[in-house]
C-alpha cells in the first residue's frame, strides 16, 4: 500500500535524511519525495501491509518538519 503525504521540505538534502530515516526506522517502507510538486509529496509505500500514517507524520514531525495526509 501507498500513502501520499504533503510536506514542508524544501531542500533535498532534508529528504534525503528523511528517507533514510523512515527507510531505517520502518525496514519494510520505501520513501521518495518530489519536491517539484507544489505540496513537495512524500511518498511510503510497505512491502507487506498498510502504512501507518501517524507513524510517518509524529517521525517528520520529530525531525522538524510538518507532513500531513494528501487527500485523493
Amino acid at each position: 500500500m501507498v500513502e501520499v503525504f504533503r510536506t514542508n521540505v524544501c531542500d533535498r538534502a532534508h529528504a534525503q535524511k528523511l528517507v533514510e530515516q523512515i527507510q531505517t526506522i520502518f525496514s519494510h517502507y520505501s520513501a521518495n519525495f518530489d519536491l517539484d510538486d507544489c505540496d513537495k509529496i512524500l511518498r511510503v509505500k510497505c512491502s507487506d501491509g498498510c502504512v501507518e500514517p501517524a507513524s510517518v507524520i509524529r517521525l517528520v514531525g520529530e525531525l522538524g518538519f510538518v507532513a500531513e495526509i494528501l487527500p485523493e
